[in-house]
């Protein structure tokens, strides 16, 4: 089922069809409140078919909501029609990158101008967080007023929720721009992905062509992960050498051998096309080709120290330092024996008794901090915590943090609240000891956060101290589900059920693990076995299990 024309979706009312792909169908709609025209996209009907997939889809648009910047299609809204989901966006008179492309090639000036505004917009999301994941020349808008925009960010992970179903009907990512790790299934995919892909779009503005195509998907995705880059001077003999050299690193097949950020992709594609090339030929390293026709990487020389410290925005003006999503900041780790401590204490009940009078924090909140509105989001918590960090004030940023990890519970954000709640052990483990709250909150933004890749690097952070706490095996159980991996998550679960039958987490990733493989009747045993004793479940962890029970079929 998708829209119809005329039809009403929530105040919107559906007028065309813009265009239709493997994941979305998009739609021009006119809210008549507000006497404007919006973009509707509404996924394909299968997704909402996988289990968890809405509230994912709500979460992932939650965070793509977030994204406000120049070069990004903001999304207004989001909902649901008759069970379908949808993201309500800006409506973008115009037409793509790809159209355009098919009419004329792009002058110099106008190749540069993408890169700058496309670039900025990746650069600013991940600084966010956030993957597009599907970087492509169809994604990109251009409006008559000259402005450029970047559409679509993070609708191949809302669809990743369908994975496991769905994998056999629907490219997740477009086979001619996909990275080859992304290609592999990767889990651990990061920034790189979209440099690989952007590198794709680059190729084919200069060249004139993508580098790899065949008939079938998969023939040039195996091309991606094996297939030596065509390179772009035999293809198209007016690539001069120097705009040769970002495409080959842009393209490279290991993500450590292309550049490191997209600010670097960019300020190397600009220097390349409008001069300075002597500078450049240092900066960059060569990829060339053997005469078997394999690649052959030379040495990678280091970037220039003044041009990391002294980025530059496609303006030429002046960026600040770059700071890394918290998640995946290298070097984070606590010691070994206060995270071990901490984690032994999980498991309690979902209480906060006073902190230890013989022993009290010896700071207090600062009284010109106290009151300000914008404390009151998590956001602004976790900036905040971060800051007493940097100052040295240990004790209060863990308290921070745990009042952060405990907002976004609430929004039901649980990647954020399982970072909150893992940097307050990290900063000052005796304090979050002390505070049985996170005890069971964080055991529950584990468990649900799971479903989620970026909690992935989380539970592999933890599980390096403490491979022995059963949380943290049953995260990995209920991860290895939706990748797919179902003998890894059975083989994860056996043992703890063996030594602990009634473990309701391991029998809710059980009973998951059977709907997945459409074995409805061993669910429904689990669940109505679970069930039977509700009232000694937590009340999230009840809500869980009668949620499973509603994908049972009649």
């Amino acid at each position: 089922m998708s829209f119809a024309i005329g039809e009403n979706v929530g105040p919107y009312r559906i007028i065309e069809q813009l265009g239709q792909g493997g994941m979305a169908t998009v739609f021009k709609a006119y809210h008549a409140a507000l006497d404007r025209y919006v973009a509707i996209k509404v996924l394909n009907p299968a997704f909402k078919e996988e289990p968890n997939f809405l509230s994912r889809f709500q979460r992932e648009a939650r965070v793509v909501a977030r994204l406000e910047h120049q070069n990004i299609v903001p999304i207004y809204d989001f909902a649901e029609h008759k069970g379908q989901p949808y993201l309500v966006m800006k409506f973008i008179e115009g037409q793509t990158l790809k159209a355009y492309m098919n009419e004329k090639p792009l002058t110099k000036e106008e190749a540069v101008q993408i890169v700058d505004d496309v670039g900025g917009a990746l650069a600013y999301a991940h600084k966010q967080g956030v993957l597009h994941r599907d970087v492509k020349p169809s994604n990109v808008l251009l409006s008559p007023d000259g402005s450029i925009y970047l559409a679509d960010f993070g609708l191949a992970r809302m669809a990743q929720a369908g994975a496991s179903t769905l994998s056999k009907d629907v490219m997740l990512g477009t086979p001619q721009y996909i990275s080859p790790e992304q290609g592999q299934g990767a889990r651990d995919l990061d920034q790189g992905t979209d440099i690989y892909s952007f590198g794709v779009l680059l190729y084919e503005m200069v060249v004139g062509r993508v580098p790899f195509n065949a008939d079938t998907p998969f023939s040039i995705i195996h091309d991606h992960i094996y297939t030596p880059l065509p390179l772009p001077s035999t293809v198209n003999p007016n690539v001069p050498e120097v705009v040769e050299r970002v495409l080959l690193k842009s393209l490279a097949k290991d993500r450590k051998d292309r550049f490191e950020t997209v600010e670097q992709q960019v300020l190397a594609f600009r220097t390349a096309v409008l001069g300075g090339e002597g500078a450049f030929l240092e900066t960059i390293a060569l990829q060339s080709v053997a005469e078997d026709g394999s690649e052959r990487e030379t040495s990678t020389p280091i970037i220039p120290d003044d041009i990391i410290d002294g980025e530059k925005d496609a303006v030429g003006q002046e960026k600040p330092p770059r700071k890394r999503w918290p998640w995946i900041v290298a070097g984070l780790l606590i010691s070994i024996g206060c995270l071990i401590a901490f984690l032994g204490t999980l498991g309690g009940e979902n209480e906060t008794p006073e902190l230890n009078r013989s022993n009290p924090p010896v700071e207090v909140i600062d009284e010109s901090l106290q009151g300000e509105p914008e404390l009151l989001s998590p956001d602004a918590l976790f900036r905040h915590a971060e800051s007493l960090v940097e100052s040295g004030r240990d004790i209060l940023a863990a308290q921070e943090f745990l009042k952060a990890g405990n907002l976004f519970m609430e929004e039901e954000d649980y990647v954020r609240a399982v970072d909150s709640y893992l940097r307050a052990v990290e900063v000052h483990a005796p304090t979050v000891e002390r505070s049985r709250l996170v005890e069971g909150q964080f055991t529950q933004a584990l468990f649900l956060g799971s479903a989620d890749e970026y909690v992935w690097p989380l539970i592999e952070k933890i599980e390096q101290f403490n491979a022995d706490w059963p949380v943290v095996a049953i995260a990995r159980a209920r991860q290895s589900l939706f990748i797919g991996a179902f003998d890894e998550a059975q083989e994860i679960i056996n043992p703890i059920l063996e030594e602990e039958p009634g473990n309701p987490l391991a029998l809710a990733v059980l009973a998951e693990y059977h709907i997945m493989l459409d074995e409805f009747g061993n669910a429904e045993r689990i669940i109505t076995k679970v069930l039977e004793r509700s009232d000694e479940l937590q009340p999230w962890l009840a809500e869980h299990f009668h949620g499973l029970a509603t994908m049972l079929p009649e």
